[in-house]
C-alpha cells in the first residue's frame, strides 16, 4: 500500500471508532433510562448535548488543526473521548450524563477538520473526492452499518456498561497505531518515497504541501459565499442523519414493538444504503469534475442528492404504521443523503485551500448544530404527539430548502484548479 493511502486507511479506522462510539447511547438508551429515570425528552436533551461540545470545539479545532497540525489535535481529541466514554456508566443521573456528552463532542470535534487537513496534503487533487467520500460517507455509513449488531452483541456479552469501556480501549489502541504512523503532511514523513511525494505535489495548489500554518485568515473564511452553502446543506442533511442516528433504534422498538435484536438487523438497511451512496458519490463527483472542471458541480450534485433525500422520506407519515415502507424510506433518504457523505470537504477544501481545517470546522460546526436540533425536535415531538410524523416532515423542509441553495446560490471560486492534472482515474492507475 503506498503511504498516502495507508494515512487514509488510519483516518478511516478513526472515523468508525468515532461513530460507534458516539452512537452508543441510543443502543443503551432503554437501560440508561432505567439506571438513571430518564424519559424520552430527557433522552433528547442529553443526545444534543453531544453536539454542544461537538458544535464548539468544531470552530476551534479547526483553525487549531490548522496552527498546530493535525496529528498533534486528533492524539489529544481521542484521548478525552476515550475517558467521557468510559465515565459514561458512573454518570449518576440526567446532569452527568450531559457533563459527559459535551466532553464526548469536544473530543471527537476534531476528527473531521483533522482529516480534511490531511488529505488535502496527503493527496493530490485527483483522488480527492474518493478519498473524501470514503472517509466522509463510506466510513460513517459503514460503521454505523456494523455498529447496530456490534453493539447489541456487546451489550448481550458485556452489559451496556461493559460496551462502554470496551470502546474506550478501541480508542487507545487507535492512538497506538497512529503515534509511529501518522504524520501531518509527506513532507514530514522518512517513509514517503521521492516520486510519491512528486506526485503528491504535482496535483496539490499552492499552499498545500505544509503540515501546519501560522495564522488563520478569518476575512477569507468569513466572507466566502460557497463555504456558508456547504454550512447550509450540511445542518440541512444533519438533521436527518442525527435524528436517525439517535432515534432510528427508539423509532423501530417503539413503533413496530421489536426486540433490541431485532432492531439491531432492521438498522443495517440504512446504514448499507449510505455505504451504497457514499461510494456513488465519490465516483460521481470525481467524474463529473474530471469532464466539467466546475468547482460548482460539486453544489448540484449535493442539491439534486438533498431534494431526493427528503423526499423520500416523506412517505412514512403518508402510509404510517407499515414496516416495510418505514424501512424502505428511511433506506432512502440515508442512500441519497450519504451521496454528500465526502462532497461536504471536497467543497470546504475548494473554498479555503490554504486553510482546510478551518473550512471543515466551520463546516463541521453547522452539521453538529443540526445535531443539537434534531434529537432534541424528535424528542419533543414523540413527548407532544406521540408520533414521529413531524420529525420526518421537518426532514423533508430542511433538505428541500438545502437543496434549492444548493442548485441556486453556489458559485465559481475565483481561484481554479489548474486543468493539467490527472484524472481521479489516472491517479488511481498510477504506479507512484
Amino acid at each position: 500500500m503506498k503511504s498516502r493511502w495507508l494515512t487514509i486507511a488510519i483516518i478511516l479506522g478513526l472515523v468508525v471508532v468515532n461513530y460507534i462510539d458516539r452512537s452508543a447511547i441510543s443502543y443503551a438508551a432503554s437501560d440508561l433510562k432505567s439506571e438513571f429515570g430518564i424519559t424520552a425528552g430527557q433522552y433528547g436533551i442529553i443526545s444534543s448535548a453531544f453536539s454542544i461540545g461537538y458544535m464548539l470545539f468544531a470552530l476551534l479545532s479547526g483553525p487549531m488543526v490548522d496552527r498546530f497540525g493535525a496529528r498533534r489535535v486528533l492524539i489529544g481529541g481521542m484521548f478525552i473521548w476515550a475517558a467521557a466514554t468510559a465515565l459514561t456508566p458512573f454518570a449518576g443521573g440526567f446532569i452527568g450524563l450531559i457533563l459527559l456528552r459535551i466532553v464526548l463532542g469536544s473530543g471527537e470535534a476534531p476528527c473531521f477538520p483533522a482529516a480534511t487537513r490531511i488529505t488535502s496534503r496527503w493527496l493530490p487533487v485527483q483522488e480527492r473526492g474518493k478519498a473524501l467520500a470514503l472517509i466522509g460517507g463510506v466510513a460513517v455509513s459503514g460503521s454505523l452499518l456494523v455498529g447496530g449488531p456490534i453493539l447489541t452483541q456487546l451489550i448481550a456479552f458485556a452489559g451496556w456498561k461493559g460496551m462502554f469501556w470496551i470502546l474506550a480501549v478501541a480508542g487507545i489502541a487507535w492512538v497506538a497505531v497512529a503515534l509511529p504512523s501518522l504524520k501531518n503532511s509527506p513532507s514530514e514523513a522518512s517513509f514517503v518515497s521521492e516520486e510519491e511525494l512528486r506526485y503528491i505535489r504535482a496535483g496539490q495548489q499552492d499552499g498545500e504541501d505544509s503540515g501546519h500554518q501560522e495564522k488563520v485568515d478569518w476575512g477569507q473564511i468569513l466572507r466566502n459565499r460557497n463555504l456558508w452553502l456547504v454550512g447550509l446543506g450540511y445542518f440541512s442533511w444533519g438533521f436527518m442523519f442525527w435524528a436517525f442516528m439517535y432515534w432510528l433504534p427508539q423509532y423501530l422498538e417503539g413503533e413496530f414493538e421489536l426486540s433490541i435484536k431485532e432492531v439491531g438487523g432492521f438498522s443495517i438497511a440504512p446504514w448499507a444504503a449510505g455505504v451504497v451512496g457514499a461510494l456513488a458519490g465519490g465516483v460521481i463527483v470525481d467524474r463529473v469534475y474530471k469532464r466539467t472542471r466546475s468547482v460548482r458541480s460539486r453544489f448540484v450534485i449535493i442539491g439534486v442528492a438533498l431534494l431526493l433525500a427528503g423526499l423520500s422520506v416523506l412517505p412514512i407519515p403518508l402510509v404510517g404504521g407499515n414496516l416495510t415502507v418505514a424501512v424502505i424510506c428511511i433506506s432512502a433518504g440515508v442512500g441519497f443523503g450519504f451521496v454528500t457523505g465526502g462532497i461536504w470537504w471536497v467543497a470546504a477544501i475548494d473554498a479555503a485551500p490554504t486553510q482546510p481545517g478551518t473550512a471543515a470546522g466551520l463546516a463541521d460546526a453547522c452539521f453538529a448544530l443540526a445535531g443539537i436540533v434534531a434529537p432534541s425536535v424528535m424528542g419533543f415531538v414523540v413527548t407532544r404527539t406521540g408520533t414521529y410524523d413531524g420529525g420526518f416532515i421537518t426532514m423533508t423542509v430542511l433538505c428541500v430548502v438545502g437543496a434549492a441553495a444548493m442548485l441556486i446560490f453556489a458559485r465559481e471560486p475565483s481561484q481554479q484548479i489548474p486543468d493539467d492534472r490527472p484524472s481521479t482515474e489516472d491517479g488511481l492507475a498510477a504506479t507512484v
